[in-house]
């Protein structure tokens, strides 16, 4: 009993001391002899700042929008992508596949999930972005589709979180009784009637729930936009130029130069901090959602 609350308890603090080493980098720093970033950057600027240039030694700016704005372009590719294909492939295993079927998938989404990201990235930048470089796209769109761009890295972090959208949705469409289902049929329903219209809306609130995790997953994902969206800050919404997320410049700070104590430093924890609140409300939310809206079944 002692050894399963201290792995427990060991969690816990684990994240008060990330938890820590954010605080004390970013807000506020308990050395008198440094700084923290916020000590020294105005919260008001960091926020409504439209420019993000820490590198620029005489024009400084330290505004979130443009890696705020790139990290939710991407991410919003991602969930129209990942979401309903996930979506739909739960229901097909729930309510369609029999089970030899269901068997050959299930393990197929699992190594689908298993694969590095890193190898997404190159996957998006070798595969992916040769077709969206095709003269067919340049002459639909009317503008030029750049190498590094925010919708090769937003297809594949969609493909990413199909598999977790699929898993989490599938478990909480089984879990609906089957006597529901048999209700449906006995009505004269047919299976998509049964599946749309009474397994589904049983089911919604699990399904929030694993679309706003899956969300939070790409909010946070690293590698694969590093490499596919490029490392040019924007307040363009056009995805077809290149974007920085958050998560790419807390790479792009950590893996160069910087020298460790300087604003530009600091800059990564205040990042970090903010990708951190963001992917907590959305935990937050997605128990939320499943707390208020979930059926409970006898």
């Amino acid at each position: 009993m002692l050894s399963l609350f201290s792995c427990a308890f060991l969690s816990v603090l684990t994240t008060l001391g990330i938890l820590y080493v954010l605080f004390s980098n970013a807000v506020y720093s308990f050395d008198s002899e440094t700084t923290a970033f916020f000590q020294e950057v105005s919260i008001g600027d960091f926020l409504t700042d439209t420019e993000w240039t820490p590198q620029y030694k005489n024009d400084r700016h330290f505004g979130i929008l443009p890696l705020a704005l790139g990290t939710l372009k991407i991410t919003g590719i991602a969930a129209l992508i990942g979401l309903p294909i996930g979506l739909a492939g739960a229901i097909y295993l729930s309510e369609y596949a029999s089970p030899r079927m269901r068997n050959a998938i299930k393990p197929t989404l699992e190594v689908l999930a298993g694969i590095p990201t890193v190898v997404y990235g190159y996957f998006a930048l070798i595969f992916v972005t040769p077709y969206l470089l095709q003269p067919f796209f340049s002459d639909l769109l009317g503008f030029e589709v750049k190498i590094f761009n925010a919708a090769s890295a937003g297809i594949v972090v969609g493909i990413m979180i199909i598999p977790m959208v699929s898993s989490l949705s599938e478990d909480v469409l089984r879990s609906v009784p089957r006597s529901l289902r048999e209700a449906g049929f006995a009505l004269g329903g047919t299976r998509f009637d049964v599946s749309t219209k009474i397994v589904l809306p049983a089911a919604l609130s699990g399904i929030i729930a694993s679309f706003l995790l899956a969300i939070s997953r790409a909010i946070g994902e690293t590698m694969a936009v590093t490499i596919a969206a490029g490392l040019l800050t924007t307040t363009s919404l056009n995805p077809f130029e290149s974007s920085q997320t958050m998560t790419a410049y807390i790479v792009n700070v950590s893996s160069g130069d910087t020298p460790v104590g300087s604003i530009e430093y600091k800059s990564l924890y205040a990042v970090a901090i903010t990708l951190f609140f963001a992917t907590l409300a959305m935990n937050i939310l997605s128990q939320w959602v499943l707390k208020r809206f979930r059926e409970v079944y006898q």
